[in-house]
């Protein structure tokens, strides 16, 4: 039997070019996650009108414009309050949430917490440049301790959120890392996020070339090693938080941890159970329901 995705075209990554175009400075990582995005969804077989990109506020915020899917750019650190409701109201999408570290871990750490201890169904790439670049340079949580920047000259005292073992403990169902400089692996783990059932985590260094001069792309390309070239075993919790918290002369990317044992929100809220996607269903409520309430509240 042909199903409907074999017989109709496939997409390309020409086609899912937004109708603006980027205006990050020459050699951001944003590029490369862009570009990885736009090749995980061609690969998948999705067409525009099935994924929804959502982000916040920052440079890399910006995303949503520059990609032809559904988008919308809501409010700084609010990304994943909206697409809770999004993936809720059409369970049927794919939503994928983009920012950078500031946008997702700090302002927005709260309800980055919530939704993974909730397992939404949907994917966050947090482009982390360990710095804010819109702003021009201030510390970001993930900013190193001891980083020197506008907001702290004589270098940073905070010590840095490690965003990996936070999620894996936290609830998050797919936690991975990856590196702009290693586009074709990161176009697998963001593939693999977005056909996970549950709350997807992908954490990607992306080098802020004007303003982080400490977290270059040469930096990152001396020390990345990927998870799959160790043996890694991302069902392993106990090797999946060891392997989170290395940084030195090597760090870690790939797929750090992943379970399927535990229902995604919508799989668990009864009123989904039945009838499809919220936002397909007839508007209103039928007359014996409207009465009951009536007569509760009066």
């Amino acid at each position: 039997m042909i199903t409907e995705i074999e017989t109709r075209p496939a997409l390309t990554i020409k086609d899912l070019k937004g109708h603006a175009d980027p205006d990050w400075c020459p050699g951001c990582g944003d590029f490369g996650v862009l570009h990885a995005l736009k090749q995980a969804i061609a690969d998948l077989g999705l067409y525009p009108h099935e994924v929804l990109t959502i982000s916040g506020i920052g440079c890399s915020s910006n995303l949503p414009g520059y990609i032809n899917t559904y988008g919308m750019h809501t409010l700084h650190g609010r990304s994943l309050a909206v697409a809770t409701g999004a993936a809720l109201a059409n369970h049927e999408l794919k939503v994928v949430v983009t920012g950078g570290d500031g946008d997702g871990y700090g302002i927005g750490g709260n309800h980055l917490l919530h939704a993974m201890r909730r397992n939404v169904d949907l994917t966050y790439i947090v482009m982390d440049n360990q710095i804010y670049g819109l702003t021009t340079g201030q510390i970001s949580p993930t900013s190193i301790k001891g980083m020197k920047t506008k907001s702290t000259p004589f270098g940073s005292v905070e010590n840095p959120i490690n965003p990996i073992p936070l999620a894996i403990a936290a609830g998050a169902t797919y936690v991975a890392r990856g590196y702009t400089g290693q586009v074709k692996h990161l176009v697998e783990l963001i593939k693999g996020g977005m056909q996970h059932k549950g709350f997807a985590l992908i954490d990607c260094f992306s080098p802020c070339v004007t303003f982080n001069k400490d977290n270059t792309h040469e930096f990152f390309k001396q020390r990345t090693q990927k998870l799959e070239d160790m043996g890694h075993d991302p069902m392993d919790f106990h090797q999946a938080i060891e392997r989170a918290f290395a940084w030195g002369e090597a760090i870690p990317i790939g797929l750090f941890w992943k379970r399927e044992d535990l229902p995604a929100l919508d799989e668990l809220e009864p009123v989904l159970a039945e009838g499809g996607a919220m936002a397909r269903r007839p508007l209103g409520i039928d007359a014996d329901t409207a009465r009951a309430l009536v007569a509760e509240l009066m």
